[in-house]
């Protein structure tokens, strides 16, 4: 990936403590761009909707939980129409790249761009990038329209194809260029926004004007800032039937134990909230809360104790827990994907075995059944929920792009589509925080072992503090990186 001189952060302040980080404007460096009347003010569709188009001022705050004598804090510009656009749909010529591993929404995400350019500002030309960025300059492209991403929704996947790697920003740059593409519309996770900041600036470098716009896609919800990712929802209902088939498995057979591993290499959303969707999870180990196995205190006790009370469980891990414990049991090898993400071991695997040579050194009964999900959920369409919010999250992409806005995603903050900068997604990951109430939640649902001493939690709560006051405010919870330090009894 080449290396671009970044544009400063737009950052605008007033009153009582409130900071605007605004996202980056064409007319920032093609000052004498013309403005047009926006087409929704005669779309019927429209016209009887009341305040349609969002006030220049509007804007949504990051936290919404503050002291009265606190500052107002961060905010983000709303997303939505405004009646002023700087494109004439004649002259869009729109692309739409899907990156990354797949995840349910995909589809819908496309769709609802497509109709979106088409329905409401009557753009004609629409490319579809085929498989991620080396697509803008080693693969063919797909003209789309309304037609072609008619039911695409109901699939899933994406109709487009998708890579890891490939980024070349001077290719892709000179492929947008030559193309006379204006608007490029990229969906993917936090290392394609990293991929889609660099392309912004140097198509500001070059002073074109293209609107660069992110749509963020994690299936882990890893991705800061934003309330949540597309897929999400999804991800966790559809974990129901791997968690469901593992307790059915478990509680048929003496000493019965279901293995489930879900999706999470650094963040344990996804475990986590499947736990407390079923409610008959006995406990959920995630990448950001250390455990160890034997000794008082530990895994095998706990699932001991388990077996002797109920005759079964169900144990839910993300894939990125215990990865630290796992390396020193096993020769390590670091390997990393096309993207440089570092390749993890299968715990799953791994834990599974780990019991069972427990329990037979221990000459105990036990019966383990492991279930990996894993590529049968990211390769659902999205629910119902799913789809209304990719359809919030294309539209509002779609009008930002149109009002002039570029380097920014689309996202939803505190329940409203915002605006946010590039390097406020991309600058680390969202985690769960183990001294938050949700997690306490989970604890009371699965009456599990924290595996946590006092000390642990302690310098957990102390990371929380420190992070919120970096931040600038205390009255509410923030990314904090998991926990890796080795635990031991």
């Amino acid at each position: 990936m080449s290396t671009v001189e970044s544009s400063k952060p737009k950052i605008i302040t007033g009153s009582c403590g409130y900071v605007l980080e605004d996202v980056p404007h064409l007319s920032d460096y093609l000052p004498a761009l013309p403005t047009y009347h926006n087409p929704l003010q005669d779309n019927p569709a429209y016209s009887v909707v009341k305040q349609y188009f969002v006030d220049a001022d509007d804007t949504v705050p990051q936290k919404i939980v503050v002291h009265k004598d606190g500052p107002r804090g961060i905010h983000f510009r709303r997303a939505g129409p405004r009646q002023k656009v700087y494109f004439e749909s004649d002259e869009v010529h729109a692309c739409i790249v899907t990156c990354g591993g797949l995840c349910p929404g995909l589809n819908t995400v496309i769709r609802e761009i497509v109709s979106s350019l088409s329905y409401m500002y009557g753009v004609k030309r629409i490319l579809g990038i085929d498989g991620g960025y080396r697509g803008f300059y080693a693969r063919n492209t797909v003209s789309l329209d309304s037609k072609v991403v008619n039911d695409i929704h109901k699939r899933g996947g994406t109709i487009l194809g998708t890579s890891r790697g490939g980024h070349d920003t001077t290719k892709i740059v000179d492929s947008i260029q030559d193309r006379g593409i204006n608007q490029v519309y990229i969906i993917g996770g936090d290392g394609t926004q990293r991929g889609a900041s660099v392309i912004f600036e140097e198509v500001r470098r070059r002073g074109l004007k293209v609107a660069v716009v992110g749509i963020p896609k994690t299936i882990d919800n890893d991705i800061p800032v934003i309330d949540k990712s597309f897929g999400f929802d999804t991800a966790v209902e559809e974990a129901q039937r791997a968690i469901n088939a593992a307790h059915v498995e478990a509680e048929s057979i003496e000493n019965g134990i279901g293995v489930v591993k879900l999706m999470g290499r650094f963040s344990g959303f996804i475990a986590m909230y499947a736990t407390l969707a079923s409610r008959d999870v006995d406990c959920c180990l995630i990448p950001e809360s250390p455990f160890y196995l034997e000794g008082e205190g530990g895994l095998f006790e706990y699932i001991e104790k388990r077996l002797k009370e109920s005759g079964h469980m169900v144990l839910v891990i993300a894939e990125g827990a215990g990865q630290d414990l796992m390396s020193k049991s096993m020769e390590s090898v670091t390997l990393k994907d096309a993207s440089g993400n570092k390749l993890l071991n299968d715990v799953g695997l791994w834990l599974s075995q780990s019991i069972k040579d427990h329990f037979n050194q221990k000459k105990m009964v036990m019966n383990l059944k492991y279930i990996d999900p894993t590529y049968m959920i990211r390769a659902v369409p999205s629910n119902a929920s799913d789809n209304v919010y990719c359809t919030l999250l294309a539209q509002s992409a779609v009008h930002g792009a149109m009002a002039g806005y570029t380097g920014y995603v689309s996202g939803l903050v505190n329940g409203r589509q915002t605006y946010i900068p590039f390097y406020r997604i991309t600058e680390k990951q969202n985690h769960v925080v183990i001294t938050d109430r949700m997690w306490a939640r989970l604890l009371s649902s699965t009456n599990q072992p924290s595996f946590l001493s006092p000390k642990d939690v302690s310098d957990d709560k102390e990371k929380l503090m420190s992070a919120l006051l970096d931040d600038g405010n205390c009255n509410g919870p923030v990314d904090v990186p998991p926990v890796t330090k080795e635990i031991t009894k």
